[in-house]
């Protein structure tokens, strides 16, 4: 698999995938600073489902190109 066969729906799940999991890890990395209770839980849950999206979407879009390769 080279960038050449990168397939355009590949490559835009790529660049979400990329913005979730910083937004994700930003917001986690939030948390090393004392926040309220309400923003302790609202930062872990919306990060943990942003990093995990940004995970599972990124691996979604290497199926789509080696499946885009192979057949």
């Amino acid at each position: 698999m080279t960038l050449d066969t990168l397939p355009l729906q590949a490559a835009i799940m790529f660049a979400v995938a990329i913005v979730l999991a910083l937004a994700g890890a930003w917001l986690l990395l939030r948390l090393r600073r004392p926040q309220s209770e309400a923003r302790v839980y609202a930062y872990r849950m919306t990060g943990i489902m942003a990093l995990a999206g940004g995970i599972v979407l990124a691996m979604s879009a290497t199926a789509i190109w080696q499946w885009s390769v192979e057949g």
